[in-house]
């Protein structure tokens, strides 16, 4: 007997983060909403501290990372992880700016999605940045990318950002 493909859980990574108010609380109270309303969180990783990316004149940020599973589409998983964000009091200024809340979908499976102006799965940038491949590494060594064809530990250790990422 054959599964409704809808039925079949997938595997979402998201990246966390937030510089404004309770940095800790706030991620906290995002992997709750995450668990109540995309799927049962699997895997946390640690905390990590780093340097604001892009816009740096602006607190330090913290990050993690969090696998779930999930019934829902990577679509319906964006789309619950910005009312999660707006639940928690994000407000959309500029970007790359300051945020109490930040929650992108990295990888949905080994799925490649391109909706211009919406969603990209894999995070187009992901390689590129070690506060999104540190903590991702973490709790996903041997993850394979969907497109780079690399694990994630190798793309973690081969990463070039300069940034500062401090485990805490």
């Amino acid at each position: 007997m054959m599964l409704n493909k809808a039925l079949e859980c997938s595997t979402a990574y998201l990246l966390l983060g937030g510089n404004l108010g309770d940095r800790e609380g706030n991620l906290k109270k995002a992997i709750e909403l995450l668990n109540n309303k995309i799927g049962n969180v699997i895997a946390i990783s640690s905390l990590y501290e780093t340097a604001a990316w892009g816009k740096t004149d602006q607190p330090a940020f913290l990050n993690q990372a969090v696998s779930l599973q999930t019934r829902l589409t990577a679509l319906e998983v964006l789309d619950c992880a910005l009312s999660i964000e707006q639940e928690l009091g994000r407000v959309r200024k500029d970007k790359w700016g300051e945020r109490l809340i930040d929650i992108d979908l990295i990888l949905f499976g080994d799925e490649i999605i391109n909706i211009p102006d919406k969603l990209q799965v894999p995070h187009p940038h992901m390689q590129d940045r070690k506060f999104v491949m540190e903590p991702l590494a973490e709790i996903a060594p041997g993850v394979i990318h969907p497109l780079l064809g690399e694990t994630m530990l190798d793309i973690c250790r081969n990463i070039t950002d300069p940034l500062e990422v401090k485990k805490l």
